[in-house]
């Protein structure tokens, strides 16, 4: 048993006010969602501030409170280094460089979705469809953030983590089949709120360890693995050099703003002149949320060899165990309350630019019939679709977990947005751009990804378990210049 009683009683009525709080603001979303349009995007005039907390909700999920610091527990400095400094400053550049030009461009032609927003830019049919084909990678993320989930609520229960996660899925697919975007910007908001105070009580929570100042602190961590205070750590399958450290993780940092959930959120907007408030209050909440992974050094002293009573643990359960093992039940619920919140906020917003992205995108192009069928109700289907499919590979994944459910989810999630990032980018900053030049590099990105990662290319992909950073890095690289001879091509025929 990981919690005592009294601990998972706190926590079993956290979540049914939790689920009540939820609903409420569902059949309030609910009310106002008419359409498929109202779903995927709302019915506009959301106030910046609401739509800043979403972002930062929604960017900084399970993987960055629960999944990411047991990294940091296994390799320490070096993954602090990568996932605590390197790829924030990347993502922050990358979001004021897009932010604004995609929200103009979004807003003049109506896109819901990302596959749409690139079918228009290019005028291809055939670029919208082959979006949204890609867009069913992000199954992988979906499926990350239910493991997390599960692994922190199944430890406070002492319940199986089979019955957990099914509750979970029920739940959350469920609720997602009423509100969408109406309900999903205010129920970020308060999570992203939650998730503010918890980072602060996590971070605090290892106080006790600098007792004899910051030397004294690596000096612990040392003496229980001296890699763990390294700047690179050649044990690790992520941190080996500064290549994966810092070439990889801001190459990945800049192209991850290229995620449905995360770009499209400046169409929530009232207009152009709220951007910059937007970005100030999603960054400043970013910054606290990506030194979570702090924490991980914090379990890794508490749990020195990674067992607990003799039994060890699995990376994704470090965060777990260490919360349970460290907090009161009265703190620990807040703690729980945010932790749930950091999965949820991005679980959500998966689900709904997913779900829409299928049933608009690209089973109503390639199914005429289902043209009968209202786009909501068909929406609604594909989320139970969705919610199948999650439960199945979640479960895989806790049972059968290649190191950590992270490798998976990276695995689909690069794949997609090394494969967005040029037409994006070609789309926001170049007039005349071919659509087959740009078509051509996206296709590259995600094939050149999977033959890196897959066919063991490269010195950096001989471990039985490898970093997706790496090919996906690679073929971003070599999609952008094989984008940019071919434009350039054109442009010298013309």
């Amino acid at each position: 048993m990981f919690a005592s009683d009294t601990w998972s009683t706190y926590v079993t009525i956290l979540l049914v006010i939790y689920a009540i709080v939820i609903i409420f603001f569902v059949v309030r979303g609910m009310i106002k969602t008419k359409d498929i349009n109202d779903f995927a995007i709302g019915s506009k005039g959301f106030p910046a501030w609401a739509v800043g907390l979403s972002l930062a909700a929604s960017m900084t999920s399970a993987a960055t409170f629960i999944i990411n610091p047991g990294f940091i527990a296994l390799y320490g400095f070096s993954g602090i280094i990568s996932f605590g400094f390197v790829m924030p400053i990347a993502i922050f550049a990358s979001l004021i460089f897009f932010t604004k030009a995609f929200q103009k461009y979004g807003s003049t032609v109506k896109a819901v979705t990302m596959a749409q927003w690139i079918g228009k830019r290019y005028d291809s049919k055939a670029m919208t469809v082959f979006f949204a084909i890609l867009s069913l990678l992000l199954i992988t993320f979906i499926v990350l953030i239910c493991v997390g989930l599960t692994q922190i609520i199944s430890k406070s229960l002492n319940l199986e983590p089979f019955w957990v996660l099914m509750g979970l899925v029920v739940f959350v697919f469920g609720y997602m089949m009423f509100g969408g975007a109406n309900s999903m910007v205010y129920t970020n908001s308060i999570q992203a709120i939650l998730m503010f105070i918890v980072a602060v009580m996590l971070l605090a929570s290892g106080a006790d360890y600098f007792n004899e100042g910051f030397d004294g602190f690596v000096a612990t961590l040392k003496s229980i693995d001296p890699n763990l205070v390294k700047t690179t750590n050649e044990k690790s399958f992520l941190f080996r050099d500064y290549f994966e450290i810092i070439f990889c993780q801001i190459v990945i940092g800049i192209a991850i703003v290229c995620q449905p959930h995360i770009i499209t959120k400046t169409l929530f907007l009232k207009s152009e002149k709220s951007v910059n408030q937007y970005l100030v209050i999603a960054i400043i909440c970013m910054i606290l949320f990506f030194m979570v992974v702090i924490v991980g050094l914090y379990a890794r002293i508490l749990f020195p060899d990674l067992t607990l009573n003799g039994v060890p643990l699995q990376m994704d359960e470090l965060v777990s165990a260490y919360v349970v093992k460290t907090f009161t039940a009265g703190a620990g619920v807040i703690i729980v309350a945010g932790l749930i919140s950091a999965g949820l906020s991005t679980l959500e917003n998966l689900i709904q630019s997913l779900s829409t992205t299928i049933s608009t995108d690209l089973i109503t192009p390639l199914f005429p019939a289902v043209k009968n069928i209202s786009g909501v109700a068909l929406n609604k289907m594909v989320i139970v679709a969705l919610a199948i499919a999650s439960f199945l590979l979640s479960y895989d994944q806790i049972v059968n977990p290649n190191v950590s459910v992270a490798i998976f989810a990276q695995n689909g999630v690069y794949a997609y947005f090394a494969a967005a990032f040029v037409p994006v980018l070609f789309g926001i900053y170049f007039k005349k751009v071919k659509k087959t030049a740009v078509f051509i590099a996206s296709f590259s990105a995600v094939a050149l990804h999977f033959i890196i990662y897959y066919g063991r290319i490269t010195e950096y992909m001989q471990e039985p378990v490898n970093n997706p950073g790496v090919s996906a890095a690679i073929a971003i690289v070599i999609s952008f210049i094989v984008a940019n001879f071919l434009y350039l091509l054109s442009k010298k025929k013309a």
